[in-house]
């Protein structure tokens, strides 16, 4: 993994800049095709925190590139956004070379489609937010669960749990079932999204546990290709620390009832809490969370992928 930390997309204008997230940037191929840019920025509670994970656009951008081509070999019909991983021509005619390493290192091209105003998660755990409800009133998402569930427990079938998708710097907000297929105002795209959703956990679920590891729940996305009669396309990331809780197989039971050793943000999560920065701005992440992290995303990268980060030639 490349151990300079990019926290800042610039293209020097070469493409008109469309969206800016919370870790990617993107940018303007054509009508048809957008350059998705991983940075290395991190955040937390939707939060993005002042200083990055060195390297991690480039392992969220290898790792998502793995999950789509496992995915569509495995799911029949599945359709992802995915089209190649090159920079744009102009792009790379008019760089130098260390700029148009880092890029390519970070960077895929992806068909530009209508993006539906929901985060799909699907949860097979009980942790996190849902955790807290369920606490509450028994309920995650307004979905009744038996009584007596522990923390990190497996729950009786993983359950399709949207949420809101805010704009940058607002929170998204856990919701119904119901109210997702009001959002999305399609009866029949809300039954693929919801059908995708949960067929895509439990094949990336099966995956992680042949290396040990549990997927406890995961955060997609979906867009419709209108000129294909709304077909809908798995988007955005997919499988990484980032948008998904993996967990330790071995450790896992002996855990139950409190917070799982994670391959993912939960070093930072946790860290944030502690120090009563959570949901605070222009966080400095100190170096010993930073490089805990790191490490944590390169374990679950070579476990679940099979291989080491090659950086791109």
């Amino acid at each position: 993994m490349a151990s300079s930390t990019i926290v800042d997309i610039d293209l020097k204008g070469l493409l008109p800049k469309i969206a800016s997230g919370k870790v990617r940037d993107l940018f303007a191929v054509d009508d048809n095709t957008l350059l998705f840019v991983a940075s290395d920025r991190i955040s937390a509670y939707d939060v993005v925190m002042k200083n990055g994970i060195p390297g991690k656009g480039a392992l969220l951008t290898a790792m998502s590139i793995y999950w789509f081509k496992y995915l569509e070999a495995k799911i029949p019909g599945l359709k992802t956004h995915f089209l190649n991983r090159s920079l744009p021509e102009n792009v790379e005619a008019s760089v130098d070379q260390n700029l148009s390493k880092t890029l390519r290192e970070r960077s895929m091209q992806v068909r530009r489609l209508q993006i539906v105003p929901i985060e799909s998660i699907v949860r097979g755990y009980i942790t996190g937010s849902a955790w807290s409800e369920y606490q509450k009133s028994g309920t995650v998402n307004g979905i009744a669960l038996p009584s007596g569930l522990v923390e990190g427990q497996q729950l009786p079938k993983p359950l399709w749990t949207p949420s809101t998708k805010a704009e940058a710097g607002a929170k998204d907000e856990n919701i119904s079932p119901e109210n997702a297929r009001d959002i999305i105002g399609d009866e029949t795209v809300a039954k693929e999204i919801e059908r995708l959703s949960l067929e895509i956990y439990a094949t990336a679920a099966d995956r992680a546990e042949e290396v040990g590891i549990i997927l406890a729940d995961t955060k997609f996305e979906f867009g419709l290709d209108v000129a294909r009669g709304n077909q809908v396309v798995l988007v955005d990331e997919v499988l990484t620390p980032d948008s998904s809780r993996f967990w330790s197989k071995e450790t896992w039971e002996a855990h139950l009832g409190k917070q799982q050793p994670s391959f993912d943000k939960q070093f930072l999560r946790d860290w944030l809490v502690a120090q009563g920065l959570k949901g605070k701005n222009d966080v400095v992440v100190t170096d010993e969370i930073v490089e805990q992290t790191a490490v944590k995303y390169r374990e679950a990268y070579e476990l679940l992928t099979g291989g080491k980060l090659q950086p791109v030639a």
